[in-house]
């Protein structure tokens, strides 16, 4: 429980880097105990009041997971360098520990916290989300051929910005873990839900248009020897929780 102590005071000292493309993203995966949902949102909408109040400076976005086991939210946040983890000086946070400790910490079941980092060679030209954006799709692969599997990515990469003017997420390198933690990870964003209804060409059908059938076949097969395990989820948004 100390772990979510200190990943709810010092997380939002890591705010948002702006002009980076290569910047570290800060990611704690929060699992609320079942039953305990209405009293964990209120515990961080208090949280939040008392740190807006104190005039807290950095920000975060909380997102809750769509699919899966359980009420697991992620709590993300950015670093432009590791020094930032070096600073500790946040009065707001301070004045409102007490509200992590009494009023959301009863509720958690499980922290998880990892890090990760922008590969914006083979992302979005823009390192920043839509504003508009209340949906992210994240598509999470663990590797056993890193050049095979960086070479798949890069060639599919180039032939969907080649045919829609820009690649259509930002692929993150996700640095150290468990072993069940996925090596690299890519985030798609929507507007809404609404906009999954969206009748649009997948990435490998967009590079069999561009590149032919037998050729996207061999290196469909050259990307399922590369990776060994992968698996998705959408993330909702929830702006109330967010700063």
């Amino acid at each position: 429980m100390r772990t979510l102590l200190y990943l709810l005071l010092v997380l939002p000292l890591l705010g948002v880097s702006q002009g980076n493309d290569n910047y570290l993203l800060n990611m704690s995966e929060i699992t609320v105990k079942p039953g305990h949902n209405s009293q964990f949102k209120e515990g961080v909408m208090s949280w939040k009041k008392c740190y807006k109040d104190n005039e807290g400076e950095f920000k975060w976005s909380m997102w809750r997971r769509v699919q899966g086991k359980g009420t697991v939210y992620t709590m993300t946040s950015r670093m432009a360098n590791w020094a930032e983890m070096d600073e500790s000086n946040d009065e707001a946070g301070k004045k409102c520990r007490m509200k992590v400790v009494d009023l959301i910490i009863p509720h958690v079941e499980s922290v998880e916290y990892n890090i990760a980092r922008r590969m914006p060679d083979i992302s979005k030209s823009s390192s920043s989300l839509p504003e508009d954006t209340k949906l992210v799709w994240v598509y999470n692969v663990k590797v056993d051929n890193y050049d095979s599997f960086m070479e798949t990515v890069k060639e599919v990469e180039s032939a969907i910005k080649k045919a829609e003017g820009d690649v259509r997420g930002t692929w993150y390198s996700v640095i150290g873990g468990g072993p069940h933690v996925s090596d690299f990870f890519v985030t798609v964003p929507f507007k809404n839900f609404a906009a999954l209804d969206e009748d649009r060409d997948g990435v490998w059908k967009v590079y069999e248009k561009e590149k032919g059938k037998s050729k996207t076949e061999d290196l469909k097969e050259k990307f399922r020897t590369a990776v060994s395990k992968d698996w998705s989820y959408m993330y909702s948004l929830i702006d109330d929780l967010s700063y």
